[in-house]
């Protein structure tokens, strides 16, 4: 039987093995954080794409020290739209906006 591991070790292994779902990952978070425990989500999943490419190579690549971007995307992390845009060039992502979808009532 396999031991259990944590999910953000899991996630980062998995961002590690195919950087190609860090699109579908970053966007669905994007997509979901204006849901309660969104902005959370959407921190958790830049930080595990850091991790997963190296902390201190996208902090370099985003023009930041590696302290700053780990309390940029912690938990209680409230990075600046500079910040924001700087991490996710320097993960290889960019910005994408879409019409919301309209819910039925």
């Amino acid at each position: 039987m396999k031991a259990a591991r944590p999910h953000d070790d899991a996630m980062v292994e998995l961002l590690r093995e195919d950087p190609a779902f860090a699109d579908e990952y970053v966007t669905a978070a994007l997509e979901e954080a204006d849901e309660p425990g969104g902005r959370q989500a959407l921190l958790r999943a830049l930080r595990q794409v850091a991790q997963a490419q190296g902390m201190q190579e996208v902090a370099a690549r985003a023009g930041l020290r590696r302290e700053s971007l780990s309390r940029a995307l912690s938990p209680k992390g409230n990075p600046t739209l500079e910040t924001l845009l700087a991490v996710l060039s320097a993960a290889g992502l960019r910005l994408a906006v879409a019409r919301k979808e309209e819910h039925a009532a």
